[in-house]
């Protein structure tokens, strides 16, 4: 089992449900309070635990199914009561489905659950502090299902403030860039080309003050073609400088959607590196498509920086429930990135962080050829 698949959090219920109709099995055979309807009781535990396993995909439903098995045994079979494993179950399922619905959606598997509970305690006589009793146990849980579940949207406003931050630095970067370069740009042609011009002027002025002189007019000459030639290149500098500049409009930001802009770039750079990606991609929440995006350069750069120009293969991939990205390089002459990041290299730190923001993983390591691969997943939001 991968190191992302360790980290789904629909392990939780995939773990805690069998755990539940193990634990209700057991009781029943240790416990002789429930006689016998022993069979039915246990039974409607492992049906409950069913319900948390259903859970792990349908928080609410999953619920339900649990809230309607937990009085079976009670209002059908005349049991003497519940299993403790059953109320855990109920309190533990109540928690995730506070964690992974809305509040509202939540608040109704809530009140079902309430309901089933006191249901089940007036069926079998017990009293009005029974009542009490249940709210004293599930509001907790699904309490701490709402701070979890709060926890994590503050975690991704968190994450979305820092994306735009970067994003409107880099913005300004850019802009300072253009406002130097249109600096720069002016400055050669007020000034420099200007004064190029001028004495290329004169310089044509004394070649005809040198008539009847030809040694003389043709160095002058050479000087002048020279002049001539100089103000012709300065003119080419400042279109070059003006390029993209003139109308100050704002470079595209980084983007998935570009990310054959970046492998041309770095092929221009000297790594031969191929693309494996569908030619339209799906669109990304913002946050997300900026790491990625972030992460695939920083993983290029590091095959430049340590393994040298070597064959390097990208592949894209995306599903409904996430991103993958591997970007693979074959062995290179120096050390691999992980070995560099350990001599103070920040490259592999910043991609963790990165990943980090958006609830991702990353996994990074030396290929059994000797290259070296860095493969990162940044689950996509079910509510995008």
């Amino acid at each position: 089992m991968t190191m992302t698949r360790l980290r789904d959090v629909r392990l939780i219920p995939l773990v805690f449900g069998p755990l539940i109709g193990l634990l209700a099995v057991m009781e029943i055979r240790l416990d002789d309070f429930f006689g016998d309807s022993a069979a039915v009781t246990w039974i409607a535990g492992v049906l409950l635990g069913a319900g948390v396993v259903l859970a792990a995909w349908y928080p609410l439903a999953g619920t339900i199914f649990a809230a309607v098995c937990l009085p079976i045994p009670v209002a059908v079979f005349d049991a003497p009561g519940i299993g403790g494993a059953a109320m855990i179950g109920m309190i533990a399922v109540v928690a995730w489905a506070g964690w992974r619905e809305p509040p509202r959606r939540s608040a109704l598997a809530f009140c079902v659950a309430g309901v089933s509970f006191a249901s089940t305690s007036l069926v079998i006589g017990e009293s009005l502090w029974e009542l009490f009793f249940i709210a004293a146990i599930l509001l907790p849980g699904w309490c701490m299902g709402l701070l979890a579940r709060r926890s994590g949207e503050r975690a991704a406003e968190l994450a979305e403030l820092a994306a735009a931050l970067d994003a409107e630095r880099e913005a300004n970067a850019q802009a300072a860039v253009a406002q130097e370069r249109t600096r720069i740009a002016r400055e050669v042609h007020d000034a420099v080309a200007h004064s190029v011009s001028v004495m290329t002027l004169q310089l044509g002025g004394l070649r005809r003050l040198l008539a009847g002189r030809p040694a003389e007019q043709e160095i002058v000459a050479g000087l002048e073609r020279l002049g001539r030639q100089t103000v012709e290149e300065m003119r080419g500098l400042v279109g070059i400088l003006r390029e993209h500049v003139d109308g100050e409009r704002p470079a595209p930001s980084p983007s998935l959607a570009r990310v054959g802009e970046l492998i041309a770039d770095v092929r221009a750079a000297g790594l031969p590196v191929t693309l494996d990606s569908p030619e339209e991609p799906p669109q990304l929440p913002p946050v997300l498509d900026l790491t990625a995006y972030r992460v695939l350069q920083e993983a290029l750069t590091n095959v430049l920086r340590h393994a040298g120009e070597v064959p390097t293969a990208v592949t894209i991939d995306y599903t409904d429930r996430a991103l993958t990205m591997e970007v693979r390089n074959e062995p290179g002459a120096q050390a691999p990135p992980e070995q560099g990041a350990r001599r103070g290299g920040h490259g592999l730190v910043g991609m963790r962080e990165r990943l980090a923001m958006v609830q991702g993983t990353l996994h990074t390591g030396a290929e059994p050829d000797g290259g070296f691969a860095v493969r990162a997943r940044f689950p996509i939001p079910r509510t995008w």
